[in-house]
């Protein structure tokens, strides 16, 4: 069964219409080899949207380090191996002093309900404060903290009463606003919480760096309020922000729990949740355990992503391409008023269109006609946001600059068009 009309009726009879597609007409891909994918007919595509094959796709140390686990042992976790002991502990070395212990499961989903469990044993509080904009999983409770879904299409318009909402803290369309106040006023409002649960670097939202500051002024308020800061670093961490191996480390602000996944296992299902020895004793005698999560594939899978980390240098990487990349397209903004932001730090990168300077009303529109655009040259790209306005771009870590005159000099050629 090859035929994209023949994968679309089977897809339609036994898959959940639920589960989307990207892109108005679908692409048929056969192959990723690391920041590009090809599709059925043979076309190359720069993806410049998947932040989860890290160090890129189907990476051979990666490959190579989960075929050979899975020919010598795959099991569950009530063993004893050195995989799993090597994994945390690695992880547990880049991350502040105190932060010693994982727990490894294999979503960022299964990560973030543990987090939340954590922090309700721990404090002996079920409140929660999240983002406006936020997503955090897809269980039933991840998407009841999740006012991206909530009050997305199909979402129960509402938080549910444990749910406190602080307004998103963006510069760019709320910069008359003080956002630690609102983010204050939206605890203390709340009474005793759990935690809360915050991405150093707003995703769904519109790719959004947290203001200076903030995290900080937050995790105050929140441990004021008896609850823990929780950071979920599913979608910026291992390198991404380029300064630093988790993007909370550029606030200077130590989490009470830290939430991994995505990038960790360069597309394996792994995830991870670290915290202090005192928080995870909190689980008190009831056991914990995931069948397959640390188990010695995902371990090896895991172990080989650091190493490619580590040994191609792609933190410096994403700092230096990212630079370049968010400084051309501010030039580019400066030929074309639809751009109306451009930010991001490393390659996690926003460009906010819009339709005018004054109102700032969002060109849905015209970032949807540029994704289609861009893609019939070659290269992928997607929108976020609540206004569904932001160009996001998150590729894998081993681009090239290169690729990136490319996208700009076809973003240039496309933004023309649409001002014509």
């Amino acid at each position: 069964m090859t035929d994209l009309v023949e994968l679309l009726e089977a897809r339609n009879r036994h898959i959940s219409n639920s589960l989307s597609i990207g892109h108005d007409k679908p692409l048929h891909i056969v192959k990723g080899e690391l920041q590009y994918l090809y599709s059925k007919d043979g076309t190359r595509y720069l993806d410049l949207v998947n932040n989860v094959c890290h160090v890129g796709h189907c990476h051979p140390k990666v490959v190579a380090a989960g075929q050979h686990q899975m020919s010598l042992l795959s099991t569950n976790t009530r063993y004893i191996f050195e995989g799993l002991t090597k994994y945390i502990s690695r992880v547990a070395d880049t991350l502040p002093e105190g932060l010693d212990v994982g727990f490894m499961v294999n979503s960022g989903s299964e990560a973030n309900e543990l987090a939340i469990r954590l922090a309700r044993a721990y404090t002996g509080s079920n409140d929660m404060v999240v983002i406006d904009g936020g997503y955090h999983g897809n269980t039933s409770m991840l998407v009841q903290l999740s006012p991206y879904k909530f009050l997305g299409p199909g979402g129960v318009g509402a938080p549910e009463s444990w749910v406190h909402v602080a307004p998103i803290p963006d510069s760019f369309r709320r910069g008359s606003f003080d956002h630690n106040e609102e983010m204050r006023k939206t605890i203390v409002e709340a009474g005793r919480i759990a935690g809360l649960l915050i991405e150093p670097m707003l995703s769904c939202a519109g790719q959004i760096p947290l203001p200076e500051g903030f995290l900080e002024q937050a995790r105050e308020y929140v441990h004021r309020a008896g609850g823990l800061l929780i950071v979920d670093e599913v979608q910026v961490g291992f390198g991404r922000v380029g300064t630093h191996m988790w993007a909370f480390e550029e606030e200077g602000v130590v989490p009470d729990i830290v939430v991994l996944g995505k990038s960790i296992g360069n597309g394996h299902p792994m995830a991870a949740v670290f915290t202090t020895k005192e928080i995870a004793a909190s689980l008190g005698e009831m056991e914990w355990f995931s069948s397959t999560g640390g188990n010695p594939v995902s371990c090896a899978i895991g172990n080989a992503v650091l190493d490619v980390i580590e040994e191609e240098g792609l933190l410096n990487r994403a700092k230096e391409l990212g630079d370049y990349f968010v400084n051309s397209l501010r030039i580019l903004q400066k030929k074309y008023p639809v751009i109306g932001d451009v930010r991001g730090r490393g390659l996690f990168i926003g460009i906010e269109l819009i339709e005018d300077s004054i109102t700032l009303s969002p060109a849905a529109n015209e970032a949807k006609r540029v994704v289609k655009e861009m893609r019939k040259r070659g290269i992928l790209l997607s929108t976020d946001g609540p206004l569904h306005n932001v160009i996001k771009i998150k590729p894998p870590m081993v681009l090239e600059r290169e690729d990136i005159d490319i996208t700009l000099r076809q973003l240039d050629v496309v933004l023309s068009e649409g001002a014509l």
